[in-house]
């Protein structure tokens, strides 16, 4: 039986979450949750039977979608990978990480402009700040990684909301964490 790391951004994100759960809040953005959980998975004295399931909200870049959704991709939306790409590197811009064909676009920039809503809606379904740092460094440690995210906006200007939003959808998160990881 897998043992269940769970990694939220906020403590407002786990707030549903079940008691027993081992949790690890972050801070918001790629940095602090790669830092955060770089250092978590580091202290660890053994990883073969660890998953790593991050649970947090996301904003939608398409009207109507709504709900909880796993992700199968996650995509460093804030990189220029194709010019990292020309000085002969790979950015591993995309990360697959479930057969899920839900794509999440991470980013630093807390989306509420609707061009950058358009542009990323092209690539992806929806949109947050630390799905990819969280799935890049369980990459680099070698532990799998599962990723459900809650709509909380629509990454527009109603995603400044967010904080009076985000009860919702760590009730949602709880219940599935209740259901799937308890």
């Amino acid at each position: 039986m897998p043992r269940h790391l769970v990694v939220s951004a906020t403590a407002a994100e786990a707030a549903h979450l079940p008691a027993g759960l081992e949790v690890l809040v972050t801070g918001i953005g790629k940095t602090a949750a790669a830092t955060a959980l770089a250092r978590r998975l580091a202290a660890e004295s053994s990883l073969a039977d660890l998953v790593v399931v991050n649970l947090g909200t996301a904003g939608a870049l398409h009207d109507h979608v709504d709900g909880l959704f796993e992700i199968g991709t996650v995509l460093n939306h804030d990189i220029n990978a194709d010019a990292i790409r020309a000085l002969g590197y790979d950015p591993r811009e995309r990360l697959a990480i479930g057969a899920s064909e839900v794509v999440l676009a991470t980013g630093d920039v807390f989306v509420t402009d609707p061009v950058v809503r358009e542009r990323l809606s092209a690539q992806a379904q929806l949109v947050d700040m630390e799905g990819y740092a969280v799935a890049y460094v369980a990459a680099e440690f070698g532990v799998p990684v599962r990723m459900m995210k809650h709509v909380s906006d629509n990454a527009d200007e109603t995603a400044l909301e967010w904080v009076a939003l985000v009860d919702r959808s760590a009730r949602v998160l709880g219940e599935w964490a209740a259901a799937h990881l308890s």
